[in-house]
């Protein structure tokens, strides 16, 4: 089987719109994650937890 990745150019200069365009897109996609942890993970523990706290001042009392 022929290895298709010594078909490539050593030499070849990537456009600078292609450069930018996939930039772009793993920025976007580490927004989103960052997104989506603070949403789905940071906010409801926090949640959780300031909750926890009311309990036990209130078992204490």
């Amino acid at each position: 089987m022929n290895n298709p990745f010594k078909k490539i150019l050593h030499h070849y200069e990537v456009p600078e719109v292609l450069k930018k365009k996939v930039l772009n897109d793993v920025n976007m996609i580490k927004l989103t994650i960052d997104v989506a942890d603070l949403f789905l993970v940071k906010y409801p523990n926090t949640i959780g937890t300031f909750f926890l706290e009311i309990v036990k001042r209130q078992r204490k009392k």
